[in-house]
């Protein structure tokens, strides 16, 4: 029951938190406005190994558990989402997947790259008609020989278009199963592959300095090689990913709470009003005291979540629960944080007006807030 975190863990923590405050707070505000990829804070990161944390050394990685990539991620969201989701997607969306079920080929020549952070994966699951009904699936692909001939089109894929991303792994219907479902296979497509087109970059409210685009395979081949894991487990295989994944941004999602609560009581105690600092008033000490009872369980959430499974046990329905307390955390912070700043939490020169535009998309990306209570119920037997 002991919560304290290890040694190696603080020092992550530690490390990170300075690296987010120091390196990233500084320049971010500026690179969000101009909707800007951080190349240069991605390399920093790449460097001192954050992209590797959960994958062994052999491939290139720190060696690691996922609860460090989670403790990363959560100081980094205090500061900026943007930074953490391209974190986030391309360990957890983008190298996990080799590193779950990939041939030992396929990690050789892809996880290195990837664990350095010198390259990024994306993962293409959601279509333009699916959105959280992945089963909906309508990109196919078909073997000709020794190669899938790919044909469809992704949506809202974060990593997928920036100079240093080298490989999307999609989702396809390769055929039929006995039942007649369809049979839904991974295939991994490498940036610039012929038939392979990344659209431009969508408009967003939030995560302005993320990379998110379309996708549109048209006759795209590669070889039959680049099948990841079994042939029509891939629906299967990336629900798994996505367990885990949802304990990722339930820490991102706390990261960006408790960012919430250090910039209102900061503001609370230098903002007067009536010849006080605002910060005197109980209505305000209420409010962030709300603040950081949301911030404080949903971070216990997402490590009962993240404990359960690095002791190899079920975790969906923690993973889901974890996801559905912190992504309505970081809402409710965003707004009550917003709403502490008055005026100044409008303006995109404070953080609390990035937090907030940041929020919303917690409650939808990697299952939406109504998935995530469907999920809950059925392990609960309903």
């Amino acid at each position: 029951m002991d919560l304290t975190l290890s040694e190696e863990h603080e020092a992550l923590r530690a490390t990170v938190e300075e690296f987010a405050r120091k390196v990233v707070a500084p320049v971010i505000g500026d690179i969000y406005e101009r909707g800007d990829f951080p190349y240069d804070l991605v390399a920093r990161m790449g460097a001192m190994g954050l992209f590797g944390l959960p994958i062994d050394e052999e491939h290139g990685g720190m060696g690691g558990d996922y609860f460090a990539l989670c403790l990363a991620l959560e100081e980094l969201a205090r500061v900026d989402s943007s930074v953490a989701i391209t974190l986030e997607s391309g360990v957890s969306l983008g190298a996990m997947p080799i590193y779950r079920f990939g041939t030992d080929a396929q990690k050789r020549e892809w996880l290195p790259a990837l664990a350095a952070g010198e390259r990024l994966g994306a993962f293409g699951l959601t279509e333009p008609g699916g959105g959280s009904d992945a089963g909906a699936t309508r990109t196919t692909a078909r073997l000709d020989g020794d190669e899938w001939v790919i044909n469809g089109s992704k949506a809202f894929i974060t990593n997928s278009g920036t100079d240093i991303t080298s490989v999307v792994t999609v989702t396809a219907i390769t055929g039929e199963q006995p039942d007649g479902r369809k049979e839904i296979s991974a295939i991994m497509v490498p940036a610039g592959t012929p038939g392979f087109r990344v659209s431009q970059k969508y408009s967003k409210v939030g995560w302005s300095a993320s990379d998110t685009h379309q996708l549109f395979f048209d006759d795209c081949r590669v070889p039959a090689g680049n099948l990841l894991g079994e042939r029509g487990r891939g629906y299967a295989q990336f629900l798994s990913i996505l367990d885990e994944g949802r304990v990722a941004i339930a820490a991102l999602s706390v990261g960006l709470a408790q960012g919430c609560v250090d910039e209102s009581v900061r503001y609370a105690r230098e903002r007067e009003a009536f010849g006080h600092p605002i910060g005197h008033y109980q209505a305000i000490q209420f409010k962030i005291a709300d603040m950081e009872v949301r911030a404080h369980t949903a971070r216990l959430a997402y490590y009962a979540a993240a404990a359960k499974m690095l002791r190899g046990e079920p975790f969906k329905k923690e993973a889901a629960i974890a996801k559905l307390v912190a992504s309505n955390a970081a809402m409710d912070n965003a707004r009550d944080a917003t709403q502490v700043f008055g005026g100044y939490g409008f303006m995109n020169e404070y953080p609390v007006g990035r937090f907030y535009r940041d929020a919303k998309i917690l409650e939808i990306g990697e299952g939406t807030s109504e998935v995530q209570r469907m999920l809950i119920a059925r392990q609960l037997g309903l």
